[in-house]
């Protein structure tokens, strides 16, 4: 090997960087806030909802794991709907992605307000602009940079979870299985926490959209979905039984888990849990989310659903800067201009979470359209086993789709159907100058 090709190699993403964006992606401020919620459906049963989310959120992420463990896809969950399942529906994936990126904003307004919680009258403007710079710098001159932040990210906010539950775990009350605060909502309450904290479980699956960048995709990111998604929901489910159990349920449920750790920890270690747990999983999920975007958006661009100048690389760092600016004018234009897309941003929940669907769909068609590498792949099934788990998987997201409508404004739903229609639009209207090329590498 050239000494060129091993500095290219040891650029690329190991297990562990991929671990540790696995991670900070899954945990974000859906713990702080879901968790509350999930305790308003079913009580101190919330532990068992976790157990039972994660159960689900692993058996969702299988269809993937078969689809990432047959070939590399350059281009994350892009690629594989391109290959899979066909070209119209890479296109429509490709602007429900550039939609996507209007969380940028939200996660970043979310971070300037609790840090203002802490130094009031701080210019949320400036704030913004300083973290949302400070990281796009880092993904403009290395993903490696952006894992290494990452990696930093991560310990910080182990050490504030570990707070949470060593000064929780002696709080918890001795009538924790009592009648009127175990599984409060009965059977339907507590499927209803299961499904609804399969949102707080998942994201690991996401980390496919940066297999172009790391060293060995189709065996490390199956080994990293599994791994970081189990570890995540055991530890989750026990800081739900602190949340659940230090207080009665009525004070705990539908709120944040701060309202239950100012009742245990000193002020100094609470003012750290804020800012190491809440701020710190915000800039987790936002330094996952730029990358997540940026690699599919560069394979749209090779094929044509884009401009192809935004996939033009920086002659130094090789890293796609007219992508970077765009995903952070998106992100920080909103800001500057004082409009709340939180909305906005939550509105596309619904077409994220049918995007499991899809992919489902797309794994059922590898016997079809990859015969001889998925014969070869180490998680090869039979043709009957493929289909029932891709279509346990399209079942469980359909729940998941529904009970969304259920809970989700009208608003939102207007805008995830408003940002439906105007991606299949704007697919159909580029659709002929696309040139599709099969962008997949065996292992």
């Amino acid at each position: 090997m050239s000494q060129q090709t091993t500095a290219e190699t040891n650029q690329k993403l190991s297990r562990a960087d991929l671990f540790s964006m696995a991670i900070g992606q899954i945990i974000g401020v859906g713990i702080m806030t879901m968790t509350g919620i999930a305790i308003g459906f079913t009580g101190r049963s919330v532990n068992l909802a976790y157990l039972l989310a994660g159960v689900l959120t692993i058996l969702s992420a299988i269809p993937q794991i078969y689809i990432g463990g047959t070939a590399n896809f350059p281009g994350g969950q892009y690629s594989q709907i391109a290959v899979l399942s066909g070209q119209r529906l890479a296109g429509v994936y490709t602007f429900v992605n550039l939609a996507m990126t209007l969380a940028l904003s939200m996660y970043t307004l979310s971070f300037a307000d609790y840090f203002m919680s802490l130094v009031p009258g701080v210019n949320v403007k400036l704030l913004g602009f300083v973290v949302l710079t400070a990281l796009f710098a880092l993904h403009l001159v290395g993903v490696k940079q952006a894992a290494r932040l990452q990696n930093v990210l991560c310990v910080v906010l182990a050490v504030a979870i570990g707070a949470y539950v060593a000064f929780g775990v002696t709080h918890i009350q001795p009538d924790y299985f009592a009648p009127d605060q175990f599984m409060t909502g009965g059977v339907p309450g507590f499927l209803l926490a299961s499904i609804y904290l399969n949102f707080a479980c998942g994201g690991a699956t996401y980390v496919v959209n940066y297999s172009g960048e790391a060293k060995d995709p189709t065996r490390d990111i199956p080994f990293v979905i599994i791994v970081s998604t189990g570890a995540i929901v055991v530890l989750y489910a026990l800081m739900s039984t602190i949340a659940a159990g230090v207080l009665p349920v009525d004070q705990v449920a539908n709120q944040p888990l701060s309202v239950s750790a100012a009742t245990f920890m000193p002020k100094a270690v609470f003012t750290f849990f804020v800012v190491g747990g809440a701020m710190f999983a915000l800039l987790t999920t936002l330094n996952f989310s730029i990358g997540m975007c940026t690699y599919p958006a560069l394979r749209a661009c090779a094929d044509g659903w884009l401009p192809k100048g935004l996939a033009v690389r920086n002659k130094r760092f090789g890293t796609p800067h007219w992508i970077l600016l765009v995903f952070y004018l998106i992100g920080f234009l909103p800001i500057l201009f004082g409009i709340d897309l939180s909305t906005v941003a939550n509105s596309t929940v619904i077409l994220t979470t049918a995007i499991r669907g899809v992919i489902a769909y797309s794994a059922m068609q590898l016997p079809k359209k990859m015969p001889e590498l998925w014969k070869k792949s180490k998680f090869y099934v039979s043709d009957a086993k493929l289909k029932v788990m891709s279509i346990i998987t399209i079942v469980i997201t359909v729940i998941s789709i529904l009970l969304l409508l259920v809970s989700t404004s009208p608003v939102q739903i207007c805008c995830n159907c408003g940002i439906l229609l105007v991606s299949a639009v704007l697919a159909f209207a580029r659709n002929r100058y696309v040139k599709l090329e099969a962008n997949y590498e065996a292992k």
